[in-house]
């Protein structure tokens, strides 16, 4: 059963981390500028302001698309996070140090932040409640971290790691034409977070945290302690 490790300052500040790190703030910058690029265009190119279900279908491929990009890009340097969720599930499932988690964690919120010059924000729908919408954030998020961990965090099983950045990408596609509508099917606290800093509007921006980590961390104990037995490798070789 792995462990959860603390990390060193020598492994976590190395040129390798610092790389990473740099890796984790571009992949998050190019996901959620077209994610959110995608909404915005959405709303430009359409006169009615609600979304249509076609509106949901563009957005929800646009961003499945952009994580396949983002996630492929950063996969041999960072591992291609991407989402303090999955950063904060690799860390109790005992895949990256916690010092570590946390530097990315401040590289993929700074990515989004930079992406996010014109921002629409998510937030739940009308007639759905905070407790709705986390619960929902819960189940779509553990969703696509038990993807990352079967498919990427594991060890590897003929092609398997191959199709991650694929089928991670899919993930999140199909969450957000199912949850979407109800809760802004975020599953990452980066992609919620850049846009309500810019925008400087932070309702239900909590949702967009508590759901997606207690999701993320339900797949990372359960993946990692359960079906993943190798030990906690050194951060050196990780990287």
């Amino acid at each position: 059963m792995a462990g959860i490790a603390l990390g060193r300052f020598d492994d976590s500040f190395s040129l390798g981390s610092i790389k990473a790190y740099l890796a984790e703030f571009i992949s998050t910058l190019l996901f959620v500028f077209a994610g959110v690029g995608s909404a915005i265009a959405y709303g430009k190119l359409t006169s009615d302001a609600a979304l249509d279900p076609a509106g949901l279908v563009a957005i929800a491929v646009c961003h499945g698309f952009a994580l396949f990009v983002a996630v492929s890009v950063g996969a041999n340097i960072s591992g291609g996070h991407v989402n303090p969720a999955v950063t904060f599930s690799l860390a109790l499932g005992g895949q990256i140090t916690v010092l570590t988690g946390i530097l990315y964690w401040i590289a993929q919120l700074l990515g989004s932040i930079v992406a996010c010059l014109a921002t629409p924000i998510h937030s739940v729908a009308a007639g759905v409640g905070p407790f709705e919408g986390v619960v929902m954030e819960i189940v779509i998020t553990f969703d696509l971290v038990y993807t990352v961990y079967a498919t990427a965090a594991a060890p590897k099983k003929g092609s398997l790691g191959t199709i991650a950045p694929i089928a991670i990408g899919f993930s999140v596609g199909a969450n957000i034409l199912a949850a979407g509508p109800f809760s802004g099917g975020s599953m990452n606290p980066a992609r919620s977070f850049g846009p309500a800093v810019v925008s400087g509007d932070f309702q239900d921006n909590w949702i967009y945290w508590v759901g997606p980590l207690i999701g993320g961390g339900l797949a990372g104990l359960i993946y990692g302690n359960v079906f993943i037995h190798d030990e906690h490798e050194p951060l050196s070789n990780e990287l």
